[in-house]
């Protein structure tokens, strides 16, 4: 989980899809209802070889938009968006009788939505304590790279009233939280301790916990259905060039940057105890999240991607033990960069939402909805 879009993401192409129209008129008309109102039937963007997907739905249009995220009723999506007239990440959530809506009120930059228990309050991290404009892109110099905007603290809004608050905050980047299945706990990504850590609090902002302390990124996690486990991704440095690896990484880190070129799906218990990697596949394995059943873990991935032409991410799920690798989605439209992303079962585990360019013009990440089976 995190707004930062890997660079393929400025070089999107359409997918050509004109030649299953006729197909996809006579599908849509059985298709069943959406489980979020408003998206529109768009089976004939599955691809060969995406045998989990029944039906699939796209909700949104235009602009870059990704980490939908499920209310507890399986209903609504809170995510982030940015159109060329913003410029800049905006929260947004859909409505229940169709459509969506920004509720991030336009300072700085906002990252990183997901709805609080009661499904009637959002949390995300924003930069308008200290920003009223977008924070400029990295100059790429030190290669790409990720901010990691120390102005980030996260706040939670009542969303019938607008009314904002202050949730989790102090100096360092707070940002990239998540709330247990159980209601009681958040997890979050912060630079608090000095490293880029997850910390734990309770659902009120209190009890604060540091959970990892590797040397690293640690970050985008998610809890369990159970509450037990967190999934998250990580910095992966090369054995044999650890020290090397690592002291790139922590000069970075005080440039208020990362790398994620290179990062591994990892878990661990809520506390921090029984840390360990799920894949160790090279390249980026990154926006983890547990199947219903918290046996295996879906993620997204360009591991397999030659280096020459398209970058290509993928998503794959795995065995929570690192067995039984398989590969979820196949779009791969053969020019420009191929993008599957930040995957999210609903409560029910009939759906999954994730982001993808499939099916949009150039520059375009959009959210799509597919029936699981």
């Amino acid at each position: 989980m995190h707004t930062h879009r890997l660079p393929l993401l400025a070089a999107l192409l359409a997918a050509g899809c004109a030649s299953h129209e006729l197909d996809a008129q006579s599908i849509d008309l059985e298709l069943p209802p959406s489980p979020i109102a408003g998206a529109e039937p768009a089976d004939h963007l599955i691809q060969p070889g995406e045998k989990h997907f029944k039906h699939l739905w796209k909700l949104t249009s235009g602009g870059e938009n990704a980490e939908g995220y499920f209310n507890p009723a399986g209903d609504r999506l809170s995510f982030q968006r940015t159109t060329e007239e913003s410029g800049c990440d905006e929260i947004y959530v859909t409505e229940p009788g169709g459509g969506y809506r920004s509720v991030s009120n336009g300072k700085g930059v906002t990252t990183c939505s997901y709805f609080m228990p009661d499904g009637k309050h959002v949390l995300y991290a924003s930069t308008q304590s200290e920003q009223d404009d977008c924070p400029p892109r990295p100059d790429m110099s030190q290669g790409y790279t990720w901010p990691i905007h120390s102005a980030y603290e996260i706040y939670v809004q009542e969303l019938s009233t607008g009314e904002e608050r202050l949730l989790i905050g102090g100096p360092g980047y707070d940002a990239e939280a998540t709330v247990s299945p159980k209601g009681d706990r958040i997890v979050f990504t912060s630079t608090r301790s000095g490293d880029i850590e997850l910390w734990t609090c309770d659902i009120e902002g209190g009890d604060l916990r540091q959970v990892t302390h590797e040397p690293g990124y640690d970050g985008g996690a998610f809890f369990s259905h159970d509450g037990e486990w967190l999934v998250f991704r990580t910095t992966a440095f090369t054995p044999g060039k650890e020290a090397e690896e690592i002291a790139d990484f922590e000069r970075l880190r005080d440039m208020g940057l990362v790398r994620p070129g290179a990062m591994e799906v990892m878990v661990c218990r809520v506390d921090g105890s029984e840390r360990r990697r799920v894949t160790n596949l090279g390249e980026a394995n990154w926006a983890p999240y547990f199947f219903p059943n918290d046996k295996r873990i879906i993620f997204s991935s360009n591991h397999d991607w030659s280096g020459e032409g398209p970058i290509n991410f993928d998503l794959w799920a795995i065995d929570v033990d690192g067995e039984n690798l398989e590969r979820i989605t196949t779009y791969d439209q053969g020019a420009g960069s191929n993008f599957d992303a930040f995957p999210m079962f609903s409560p029910d585990g009939k759906y999954l939402v994730f982001g993808s360019n499939r099916g949009g013009a150039k520059g375009e990440t959009n959210l799509f909805i597919a029936e699981w089976k």
